[in-house]
């Protein structure tokens, strides 16, 4: 069955938590030319942050998403194309395997299922904050990666495998054993891509590529820029 991100190359990630360069609206993010815009990120996050990037982005015409953090900061709003759930296969801790995702269903009894897909990530930055959060087991070689992801493509039937590198560039060789290890799930990679050249790298392996910090650090032209790689590549 098609899923929207069969035909996405590049996905731009918005941190509520991180501030835009001064004289970037979300509306001129939203006009880079991403496939998709998706909200979400690991500290600082509140119902109230997230609302105020929903509501902005939503003026806009792009696929828009949410990525929550946590059960407590989910957004129950029409103008969201859905939910992207992160499930960390390297994650330590078994709540951010599953537990985090009971606690969603027993908070909200009227769980919209439709709009609902889960992430299969793998975390590769020890030093990144979701890497700490989860308490993720980053020393993995290319066979690790791969297993993971046709584990998690093969028993758990997931649609998305998202190889994580977050504040830094990866390992081209990790993001191609990733490629190798699943066959009808979108690869999604993200981490560390700040201009076309990167962008254009891991894109060669990733069906996607998922740029954030560079929205915030650096704005609307490099974020355009990455646009265009991931397309090119």
């Amino acid at each position: 069955m098609p899923t929207p991100w069969d035909d996405w190359n590049h996905v731009l990630k918005i941190d509520p938590d991180k501030e835009l360069p001064d004289g970037v609206t979300y509306g001129d993010l939203c006009a880079t030319g991403t496939d998709a815009i998706e909200v979400g990120g690991t500290m600082g996050i509140t119902e109230e942050n997230m609302s105020d990037v929903i509501e902005a982005c939503a003026e806009h015409d792009v696929p828009l998403y949410q990525e929550p953090s946590n059960p407590e900061v989910v957004i129950q709003d029409d103008a969201l194309d859905g939910y992207l759930i992160p499930t960390v296969f390297n994650a330590g801790s078994p709540f951010w395997i599953t537990g985090a995702h009971k606690e969603w269903v027993r908070i909200d009894t009227d769980l919209d299922w439709e709009r609902t897909t889960t992430e299969a990530y793998i975390v590769m930055n020890p030093d990144a904050d979701v890497a700490t959060y989860t308490e993720a087991d980053c020393d993995l070689d290319a066979d690790d990666v791969a297993s993971y992801a046709t584990v998690a493509e093969r028993m758990f039937g997931q649609e998305i495998v998202y190889v994580e590198y977050s504040g830094m560039l990866g390992d081209e060789g990790i993001v191609e054993a990733a490629a190798e290890g699943t066959d009808d799930a979108t690869l999604f990679y993200g981490g560390g891509i700040n201009d076309y050249d990167s962008a254009y790298s891991m894109a060669q392996y990733a069906d996607v590529i998922v740029v954030g910090d560079l929205a915030h650090d650096e704005g609307v032209d490099a974020v355009r820029e990455t646009v265009e790689a991931a397309a090119d590549a």
